[in-house]
């Protein structure tokens, strides 16, 4: 098979249109090689979604700081989280923990 006979092929004819050849370089140049590649485009869409379940998630959570500051408005609700959170007494009053069977058995499996 000589160089005349594969001339003569039609997809060696379409391969060395001039057009398709610079077609073929500019789609791989801009594919890998450009600023704004398709790989750049890829890793900065990922970067994008993660931000915003970051943001999603901090959202959720400054709703529930919200709604924890509504309740210690109520200074019962603040005395209540003292007590169970902090181990907070008046001063005439003692404390007594008691502890569980079973919250002892999960902190013995941790």
């Amino acid at each position: 098979m000589g160089l005349k006979e594969l001339r003569k092929k039609k997809w060696f004819k379409i391969m060395t249109n001039t057009y398709i050849l610079v077609l073929t370089i500019f789609v791989i140049w801009m594919a890998f090689f450009d600023t704004n590649s398709l790989m750049i485009h890829l890793e900065l869409e990922n970067e994008i979604d993660k931000l915003e379940k970051e943001k999603e998630f901090l959202k959720s959570e400054i709703a529930k700081d919200k709604e924890i500051l509504e309740k210690m408005s109520d200074e019962k609700e603040l005395e209540k989280l003292a007590r169970e959170k902090y181990y907070m007494k008046k001063d005439n009053e003692e404390i007594f923990l008691i502890e569980y069977e079973d919250s002892l058995k999960n902190k013995q499996d941790e």
